[in-house]
């Protein structure tokens, strides 16, 4: 009875790892939500907006205020000085719409869509729901690089898009310029869009900046730059995300986004303009935030058995654990949440085919620090626990 679009993949891996986690009393590593709350005073905006009676439909590309701070915040910080509040901003419920409001608005059957791999779990589900065809490129580990060469042999004359995602989840790559401008190149050798997923944009910890692919040359007219509150004001719960992109393609997604959920939470939205109106050194302040956080739990990694590197952002990391285990990933995080109390997610559900990940888990550390501790403690057992049930 099922349409064939929905037959091709399962429900999140990530979500139903949450599930086991509650089941079985584990540390949640798995879903990429923090256990600590965004700044009080925009928790107080969104109360005081409730009560001062924001209770309706919003404009459904979201709020005058909360899409002006969103251009303010690109031209300052992703260096977009084109961005206009009404001609290329649209909020959607969560980053999550936005990519899925673009790739209907853009992508037709028969096309295909060039997606890094490890990818985050959407990102093919959205190509399948579209009726494209994906085409996968491997980011390789230590530095999660990538073959030029590949890279080109995804592209055709029917590529319609290529998903980018910096810093990336689930590896914690931040793409450099050189990256960046080579698929660049290549979009508009082809005619293709760039749509890049920067949700994690402000939590990276190399020297260098942050570059949004639409910055470069020949790019701003065939870039979806994708962000959004989610992570960096700690409120995943709040689904506010949003798409800056050129007015034709704007309106495009605003047509999709209309139809698919006419608007995000009217409330949040104006706690949202709060938010984006901290004062610089919060968002500054995130680097060295996420940074301890990866400092201390990637030791617990390493000293537990897994190999693994530390991330260049985000706040995700791969870890293999063919060391520890003869399992494969899905069994293996089984054991872990039944045994020890850690949840992670299986690190194949990051890829197609799936068989690179069958020795990695994906972990989260936006934690506080002593669930951190607890959870690498609790993995330190994992060498004693049984091999399997």
């Amino acid at each position: 009875m099922l349409a064939s679009r929905v037959q091709h993949f399962t429900e999140s891996v990530i979500r139903e790892t949450t599930r086991l986690a509650q089941r079985h009393g584990a540390v949640n590593l798995g879903q990429g939500m923090p256990d600590f709350d965004p700044p009080d005073e925009v928790k107080e905006a969104a109360c005081r907006a409730i009560r001062d009676g924001f209770n309706q439909y919003a404009v459904t590309w979201g709020i005058a205020p909360l899409r002006q701070a969103i251009a303010a915040k690109m031209r300052a910080f992703n260096g977009l000085d084109w961005v206009d509040a009404d001609e290329h901003v649209t909020v959607c419920c969560g980053a999550t719409e936005c990519l899925m409001a673009t790739m209907l608005a853009l992508v037709d059957p028969g096309d295909e869509v060039v997606i890094f791999q490890p990818f985050y779990e959407n990102y093919a589900p959205d190509a399948l729901l579209t009726g494209a065809e994906p085409r996968w490129v491997r980011l390789r580990p230590p530095d999660w690089s990538f073959d030029p060469d590949e890279l080109r042999a995804a592209f055709s004359p029917r590529t319609k898009a290529v998903i980018l995602n910096t810093p990336n989840n689930p590896t914690g790559k931040v793409f450099t310029r050189d990256e960046l401008s080579a698929v660049a190149a290549l979009c508009q050798e082809f005619n293709a869009v760039a749509i890049s997923d920067e949700i994690y944009e402000y939590i990276q910890f190399t020297d260098r900046p942050h570059v949004s692919i639409a910055s470069l040359p020949g790019m701003a007219e065939r870039t979806v730059t994708i962000s959004g509150l989610s992570k960096t004001f700690s409120a995943t719960g709040w689904r506010l995300g949003y798409t800056v992109a050129p007015a034709a393609i704007t309106a495009g997604i605003r047509k999709a986004h209309d139809f698919l959920t006419v608007g995000a939470p009217h409330p949040l939205q104006v706690a949202g303009a709060v938010a984006m109106g901290l004062p610089a050194d919060y968002f500054a302040g995130l680097r060295e935030h996420y940074r301890a956080r990866r400092d201390l739990f990637v030791p617990y990694l390493l000293e537990a058995g897994f190999r693994a590197h530390a991330p260049d952002g985000a706040y995700y990391v791969m870890a293999d654990f063919a060391a520890l285990s003869d399992l494969d990933d899905v069994a293996f995080v089984h054991r872990m949440i039944e045994t020890v109390g850690v949840a992670g997610v299986p690190g194949s559900s990051f890829f197609r085919p799936k068989d690179p990940g069958r020795t990695q888990v994906r972990f989260m550390f936006a934690k506080r620090e002593e669930t951190l501790r607890d959870a690498g403690e609790r993995l330190q057992r994992l060498r004693a626990a049984p091999a399997a049930e």
